[in-house]
């Protein structure tokens, strides 16, 4: 029995459980280019857990695999370009990604605000 609880106790840890799904977490990034987009405005606004959206933009003249990352529609920044590849990729090929905001931390260093969660939709 022990060994059942500790693979549930695993299983919770590497996977959300979601009221219509199952996600696994695939990565955690910093916010890419954030003192260059919104997220400054939207700061005071912003809570640890809230749902952000990613949005693919293959047309992008610096980075053919960026991956936008918006709050409540509005664009904060990106997946930085070392840490995209897997996430543009799958979203590609069609895979449901969700995000939250992991961490946010009022650091002088852009890079160091906020932490972008990036979860696998596994099933609904």
């Amino acid at each position: 029995m022990r060994s059942v609880c500790s693979v549930c106790a695993l299983l919770l840890l590497c996977a959300g459980a979601q009221a219509d799904g199952l996600r696994m977490l695939a990565q955690r990034s910093p916010l890419a280019g954030a003192q260059f987009h919104r997220l400054a405005e939207v700061w005071p606004q912003l809570s640890v857990g809230d749902p952000l959206t990613l949005e693919r933009e293959p047309d992008n003249r610096h980075d053919r695999r960026a991956v936008k990352v918006l709050w409540r529609g509005i664009m904060i920044g990106y997946l930085p370009r070392a840490a995209n590849f897997e996430a543009a990729d799958e979203m590609d090929a069609g895979a449901r990604l969700s995000a939250r905001i992991g961490r946010l931390a009022p650091d002088p260093d852009p890079w160091k605000r906020l932490r972008v969660d990036v979860w696998v939709e596994l099933a609904r």
